[in-house]
């Protein structure tokens, strides 16, 4: 199965509530953060939720 590899590009001050905890939820804490999962809907969706504080890339 592919996967995605997620960066967090920018920090979490002025974001809403739902958005820090998604970016918490996918394993980001911090500006350069990379963590990589699966491509499944449950992941894609909360990418899209934060799609303006990262950046994704598909990994085969």
């Amino acid at each position: 199965m592919a996967q995605l590899k997620v960066q967090q590009k920018r920090g979490l001050a002025g974001l809403k509530q739902n958005q820090r905890d998604t970016l918490r939820t996918l394993g980001l804490k911090k500006i350069g953060d990379v963590v990589v999962k699966e491509d499944r809907p449950e992941i894609r969706g909360m990418v899209n939720t934060v799609r303006h504080l990262v950046t994704v890339e598909e990994v085969d």
